[in-house]
């Protein structure tokens, strides 16, 4: 079994300071999370960016004040830059950190209901297109899953050629609003549609958190933690920065006899090139 990778989520695009006042937005904050989560043991930070009022923004200027200022408080840190933005984006606005080069970075591989009246979209030409911008800058990949259809998706667009890659590397975002559940057969079922060698990931979303989290480290997937998904240590009890969220993965990991990769054996894991 793999070391474990384990991925910050550290700020989102829509969970603000009201819900939790240690939500990073300005650039010097979010470089304080990341390097705390760092620290705690996180090898891989999964960046959205915020203006200075806590706006989302996929302004590529935005994202590249903020990843200079994370890769000098922890220069080997996997940093990976969302596509997602937010729902009202589009599709030329959430692509532009990928102009930025990085190593990794999200790919959405389906459209969802996020509650109310919100619809995240991303038909099939968006995700090609997103896909083929990728392929041109040797960006890897990690497919975004919110329920089994974006499996069959991206799975189908990889066997042909039209997402990169080697391998999938899956990303299972369980217990939002009008996608998958978070129970323990929902993870077996997203586990078990993917192709055998494919990397997975599990984010579990508010009190789905740690239980899935639970579940991937002992069936050999990977762990995103972070306030994007959960602002809470415990039921209650706000968490006071993303790295508490961090140190409970780690002590999971050491009660189920798991060791936590570091940057460069992440990399090694997920095959990607440190830039």
């Amino acid at each position: 079994m793999d070391k474990l990778i384990i991925t910050a989520a550290i700020c989102g695009a829509e969970v603000s300071k009201k819900k939790n006042p240690a939500v990073p937005y300005t650039v010097s904050e979010i470089a304080r999370e990341a390097k705390l989560a760092y620290d705690a043991g996180a090898s891989v930070l999964h960046l959205h960016v915020r203006e200075d009022d806590g706006s989302p923004t996929q302004s590529k200027e935005r994202f590249a004040a903020c990843i200079d200022a994370v890769k000098a408080v922890c220069p080997d840190m996997i940093i990976q830059p969302s596509t997602g933005g937010a729902v009202w984006m589009s599709a030329a606005e959430r692509l532009q950190p990928v102009e930025l080069n990085p190593e990794y970075a999200t790919l959405s591989c389906g459209t969802c209901n996020f509650g109310g009246d919100a619809i995240f979209i991303n038909t099939e030409t968006m995700i090609i297109e997103f896909a083929e911008a990728m392929r041109a800058r040797n960006v890897v990949p990690e497919c975004e899953v919110f329920d089994k259809g974006m499996i069959d998706m991206a799975v189908r667009l990889w066997k042909k050629g039209l997402i990169p890659g080697d391998r999938l590397r899956f990303n299972f975002v369980m217990g939002i609003t009008g996608a998958i559940e978070g129970a323990a057969r929902d993870l077996v079922f997203l586990q078990g549609s993917i192709p055998e060698d494919s990397l997975w990931t599990v984010s579990g979303i508010g009190r789905r958190e740690m239980p899935l989290a639970a579940m991937a480290i002992s069936m050999g997937g990977h762990v995103r933690v972070g306030f994007e998904d959960n602002v809470f240590l415990e039921k209650g009890v706000l968490a006071e920065s993303n790295a508490q969220l961090v140190e409970k993965v780690v002590k999971l990991a050491q009660l189920l006899d798991r060791k936590v990769a570091t940057p460069d054996e992440a990399r090694a894991i997920l095959g990607l090139s440190k830039r």
